[in-house]
């Protein structure tokens, strides 16, 4: 009955405490979203009309705004930012930088995301793979988006993708094998547009295959074409006609590459004109060959200077925005550290209050003359300590201290078996309050550091944990300036004991590099990763800790599939 009499109102307590401060940080956080809001939508619409003008560089960057822009919580809005990013870096032939930002944006992906959002970041990804010539992650990225494709003509569309990837790896029999089912879909057959591109698949994986079907199938998509006006798919269908007749009749291939030449610059298609241009000089013979040479020499030199001028564009607005991003952060990370402190000091001290008042109260049944001054001392202690301090002796030891008290009030220590867990409990809490301690004490920056370093780390090695240490021993310690190695101590020795408590690591690595100009640091472990918010918050102590010495902190962490932490910062 005493046990229930004091759990009660601390429950209750803590309860309405948490939804007082909950409901503070809503009004807060309601506030801040009507004013990013608004940022962003300035920003988006703005980039929606610079793409929808063609200017890809101002849509870049108002995309590249959007996304900043965005609250962390706001997944939707920045893998719809980071889509069109890659959409127009896949415009410009910057295939790996859309690799990148379609890559960013899956990091974003959880169970709210809407299927639209993931397909489409898949395509992108398998079109960039496409183009990069990475024909096995195309196939795997195009079969991953046709599992989350919403109706039956986006499928049809990207089995036609997988089958053209196929068809990049000369495998035509295979991409034959699923062309010939599509041309029986009726998706397809409704579609003029469609069906006329996979009818011309079919088509060229025939010639390839030197079957005699191939000129009909590739004739009935030019008909189509023509018909509905399709002047980028007649663009294709010529070009196939001139491969097709390249190695039986010269002067028939070399009219259809320069029908497919013309097509090409009316629609402004780049790439194609090369083609175009690349089977003229196959099929050209006497004084007009050297003309169409330059002619496509001219033209490749200009279109690879331009590319290498949009890539180039597209990775400072990058580079600019996440210096800006971090200086920014940096200085709103202080602000509101300064803002939660307060926040926190007065409802620690409301909370601590209350339940010292509490733990007094139940003190007196027993212990008073045992407990009474040693508990106002430790009282006072937290309210004069450093909050970080105070916060762990209240999570971590008032539980404890309660419980083996409500257990000493509660049963009867002459039995052997109640001391032995009595006893138990009080080495655990003994446990506790020297690893606070430990994690508090001075560091030694001297000759001893990279020793007591080493140490630290080893310290949590256990029956259920295995700490490997991987060091070349080519980092003089010396040399580095003493706050940086308390920070790197304290960063490392937050990592550890995040694992210790949370990760459930039974493998944890860390590995010591050096170059001429700076430090590097990794640690990985084969834990449950992010799951923990306790540990998340952790690792954003670490990264204020590392900024502060102009370092950079990164990490890479999946549910259930371990954390990775690398460490780097200037000697």
């Amino acid at each position: 009955m005493i046990s229930k009499r004091i759990h009660f109102p601390i429950f209750i307590i803590v309860l309405i405490l948490s939804l007082i401060m909950h409901s503070c940080q809503k009004k807060r956080i309601l506030s801040k979203d009507k004013s990013t809001t608004k940022k962003y939508n300035a920003f988006l619409d703005e980039a929606e009309k610079q793409f929808n003008n063609q200017v890809y560089d101002s849509a870049f960057y108002y995309y590249n705004k959007s996304k900043l822009i965005c609250e962390p919580y706001e997944n939707e809005k920045i893998i719809y930012s980071l889509l069109k990013m890659a959409a127009i870096q896949q415009i410009q032939n910057d295939y790996s930088g859309s690799e990148t930002s379609a890559t960013e944006a899956i990091s974003f992906f959880n169970d709210s995301i809407k299927a639209y959002y993931k397909s489409a970041i898949y395509n992108t990804l398998a079109i960039n793979y496409q183009n990069l010539t990475d024909y096995t992650n195309a196939i795997y990225y195009y079969n991953q988006a046709y599992l989350l494709a919403e109706n039956d003509l986006q499928k049809a569309i990207i089995k036609n993708n997988i089958a053209v990837s196929y068809m990049e790896k000369n495998d035509y029999q295979q991409a034959l094998t699923i062309l010939s089912s599509l041309i029986q879909n009726k998706e397809i057959l409704d579609n003029p547009e469609n069906k006329a591109r996979v009818l011309d698949n079919i088509g060229y994986c025939y010639h390839k295959l030197a079957k005699d079907k191939a000129l009909d199938y590739l004739s009935q998509s030019l008909e189509i074409r023509k018909k509905e006006d399709n002047n980028f798919g007649m663009t294709t269908s010529y070009i196939h006609f001139s491969e097709f007749y390249s190695d039986s009749n010269s002067e028939l291939a070399k009219q259809y590459a320069n029908l497919a030449y013309e097509k090409a610059t009316q629609v402004n298609s780049i790439d194609d004109r090369l083609v175009s241009l690349s089977l003229l000089i196959k099929n050209t013979t006497g004084s007009g060959l050297q003309k169409t040479a330059q002619l496509y020499l001219k033209l490749n030199d200009s279109i690879t200077k331009s590319r290498q001028i949009a890539k180039n564009q597209f990775a400072k607005i990058k580079y600019d925005s996440k210096k800006d991003r971090e200086e920014n952060l940096l200085l709103k990370a202080q602000t509101a550290e300064n803002e939660l402190q307060i926040e926190k000091e007065q409802n620690r001290n409301l909370v601590l209050s209350l339940v010292v008042i509490l733990v007094l109260l139940a003190l007196l049944f027993l212990y008073y003359y045992l407990t009474t001054k040693g508990k106002r001392e430790k009282s006072k202690a937290v309210y004069d300590s450093e909050t970080r301090i105070s916060k762990k002796l209240h999570d971590e030891l008032a539980n404890d201290v309660y419980h083996t008290m409500a257990f000493a009030e509660t049963k009867n220590l002459a039995l052997q078996d109640n001391k032995e867990l009595l006893l138990n409990s009080l080495e655990t809490i003994y446990v506790q309050t020297r690893n606070i301690s430990r994690e508090n004490s001075n560091i030694d920056t001297g000759e001893n550091f990279e020793t007591n370093f080493k140490n630290m780390i080893s310290s949590y090695q256990g029956n259920s944990t295995n700490v490997i240490i991987k060091d070349n021993h080519e980092i003089n310690w010396m040399e580095i300036q003493t706050e940086k190695k308390i920070a790197l101590y304290r960063v490392v020795q937050e990592l550890m004991v995040n694992m210790k408590k949370h990760s459930r690591s039974s493998i944890v690595i860390i590995g010591f590099e050096t170059t001429e100009k700076q430090i590097a640091i990794t640690y990985s472990d084969n834990g449950i990763g992010f799951d923990d918010v306790k540990l998340k918050n952790g690792l954003q102590n670490a990264e204020n800790r590392i900024l502060a010495i102009k370092g950079k902190l990164t990490f890479e962490s999946e549910p259930n599939k371990g954390m990775k932490v690398k460490i780097l910062f200037p000697k």
